[in-house]
């Protein structure tokens, strides 16, 4: 999958989702003046954006795998921490951290549990260390929902994104106690995001961005014409279209690893 895009490209295809997730998850794990914060798995900057705005940059470091994400990301927080590195092996020293936030990230990382247990390696002990990640069950709550629906209509050997770590029910708790963290609070957020037309809506899937647009670049050019014709067919036919896109979160504490 691709995530070596232009930060335009994604901003387009998640930006009206992931923005306003930012505040619902930062407000929900109690994001406060006087913590230090890391955000995994930054990309164009979302979550860092709002961990700054309630934190300052002193206090927020990111990192991000994508050397396009992580350019992005340094020219737009100047003044913060922003390196390149994965999940997996997070380059920053044990317990440094308040809060250790990922945001539609542990679906994607190689390695889940070893993503998560660095995540609890670089927090104190008794800090937080939380995720959230898309509904993205066969007819779940997540952003792409009807984009999937239409791809299985009209393609049923499509691979959709309803396998991926953390993407159905329960499933991302189960990771968090796999990587030993405890005290977990599993819980769900929703956000809205609102398309003029469905051209609006259907242009970033063209971008190449995510699982999502490796698929549309996948098809021939009849292909794309009959998963764009099924997706308008799926959406209203005139006016705005308003998608709501709900997200697994989950909560952990990080455990004295002396």
């Amino acid at each position: 999958m691709s995530f070596e895009v232009h930060a335009d490209a994604y901003g387009r295809f998640m930006g009206r989702y992931s923005e306003p997730l930012a505040q619902r998850f930062a407000t929900l794990v109690g994001v406060a003046a006087g913590q230090r914060a890391l955000d995994v798995g930054c990309g164009t900057g979302a979550l860092t954006a709002e961990l700054i705005a309630r934190l300052g940059a002193a206090s927020v470091s990111a990192v991000d795998p994508s050397e396009s994400f992580v350019a992005a990301a340094q020219a737009r927080f100047p003044t913060a921490d922003v390196r390149a590195g994965s999940a997996e092996q997070l380059p920053y020293r044990d317990k440094a951290f308040d809060l250790v936030l990922a945001q539609l990230v542990v679906h994607f990382m190689r390695d889940p549990v070893a993503g998560l247990r660095e995540m609890a390696r670089v927090a104190r002990p008794g800090g937080t260390v939380a995720a959230c990640v898309w509904d993205h069950t066969p007819g779940g709550g997540g952003p792409l929902s009807v984009f999937w629906r239409a791809a299985l209509d009209v393609d049923p050997q499509a691979h959709d994104e309803s396998n991926l770590p953390g993407a159905r029910e329960g499933h991302l708790a189960e990771l968090f106690t796999a990587a030993g963290l405890r005290d977990l609070e599993p819980t769900e957020l929703s956000v809205r995001a609102r398309f003029e037309d469905f051209e609006a809506w259907w242009e970033p899937y063209t971008l190449g961005v995510g699982p999502a647009g490796d698929y549309v670049r996948s098809l021939d050019e009849p292909g794309v014409a009959a998963l764009r014709k099924r997706c308008a067919e799926l959406l209203p036919a005139n006016g705005p279209i308003e998608i709501t896109a709900s997200a697994w979160t989950v909560i952990g504490r990080a455990v004295s690893r002396d």
